[in-house]
């Protein structure tokens, strides 16, 4: 499980760990402050969102979340974002994001956002270490992957099970994975991990899909996609050093338990982003994901933002997050220069 500093699955470097030291955390929070700018969420487009925000002298204040860094912390290599030639530990690259914000001054508070009052301003933030308040606020708490919640799953995250296809697709060329799932999700991880897989088994709990027709249509046809109906991931088999060697499936019916031998987990059961504390104040799509004007990350509420995978249902990629994140930051600075003329 991820700590509030690191993640036990992938221990950040000695030289992260001392790096992160040196970053000075914010003093403490003072009841009539009113920041600039708060960031909420520590991911990729959080920290680009405070890097640019930073370097226009908003000052901003980031409150990191429980997961500071997000997703990528709990990922190993990460080969396909721009700028690092040989790949890099997804914790790493987050602390190479962190640094660069806080170089140009932005502060951190390690904490988390339970509630939220948007009605007024200044905002209102409610945190595990007082409330906070902000002018103008970016949005960046991200989206969570629903898992299976089994242990071994935790344990072999980043190691051969993987909530990301177009992730981690290329570590299994020519290897033989499964994808648990049945909906649109599942089908488009199916599919793409053919390009690298020499066989995709999708494993699905009922004994028919939810996905859309065309989707099913596209993964029924696909020579290197198999099915394994009425059943669920029970365990998942084998080490960090090795990788995963396989699953035991449990019959969603009859309750019999059968091996699977396979070298990869996808687990495609959907997202949830995490925008539970604002309902009723932020537009929100059926799923729960922010709504913003088109072309922009303005919400319905001025001086709100948001960005990141808490707004993005389609791509989800470290790369478009960050993006977005520096899109907020410009918005925000727009927005805050208009307000005070």
């Amino acid at each position: 499980m991820l700590t509030r500093h690191g993640c036990t699955i992938n221990p950040l470097t000695a030289e992260c760990r001392v790096a992160r030291e040196k970053i000075q955390p914010y003093d403490g929070i003072m009841a009539d402050e009113v920041n600039r700018l708060v960031i909420l969420g520590s991911g990729p487009a959080g920290l680009t969102a405070a890097l640019y925000s930073a370097r226009a002298n908003l000052a901003p204040l980031v409150i990191e979340g429980m997961e500071p860094g997000g997703q990528l912390t709990i990922t190993t290599e990460v080969e396909n974002y721009p700028g690092f030639e040989r790949g890099i530990q997804g914790p790493e690259m987050m602390e190479v994001f962190r640094r660069q914000a806080a170089r140009f001054g932005t502060r951190f508070l390690s904490s988390q956002v339970t509630a939220a009052d948007l009605s007024r301003a200044p905002f209102e933030l409610v945190t595990d270490d007082g409330n906070v308040r902000a002018e103008a606020l970016i949005i960046s708490t991200g989206a969570s992957a629903k898992l299976l919640g089994i242990d071994s799953e935790k344990r072999m995250m980043g190691y051969g099970v993987s909530a990301c296809a177009t992730c981690d697709g290329a570590f299994f060329k020519d290897k033989e994975v499964i994808v648990v799932g049945g909906g649109d999700t599942a089908m488009e991880e199916a599919t793409f991990l053919t390009r690298f897989c020499k066989k995709v088994t999708i494993v699905h709990r009922r004994n028919q899909l939810r996905a859309s027709k065309i989707m099913q249509e596209r993964a029924t046809r696909n020579p290197r996609i198999a099915f394994v109906w009425d059943s669920i991931v029970d365990e998942i088999y084998g080490e960090q050093k090795t990788g995963v060697s396989g699953v035991r499936l449990k019959h969603s019916v009859t309750g019999a338990l059968s091996d699977f031998k396979t070298d990869g987990v996808f687990i495609a059961i959907g997202h949830q982003p995490n925008t539970a504390i604002f309902r009723g104040q932020l537009e929100m799509d059926e799923m729960g994901y922010l709504k913003v004007r088109p072309g922009s990350t303005y919400t319905n509420i001025e001086g709100v933002f948001a960005a990141g995978d808490v707004a993005d249902r389609v791509y989800r990629q470290a790369v478009t997050a960050a993006g977005t994140g520096c899109m907020a930051a410009l918005d925000a600075e727009r927005w805050l220069e208009a307000r005070h003329g």
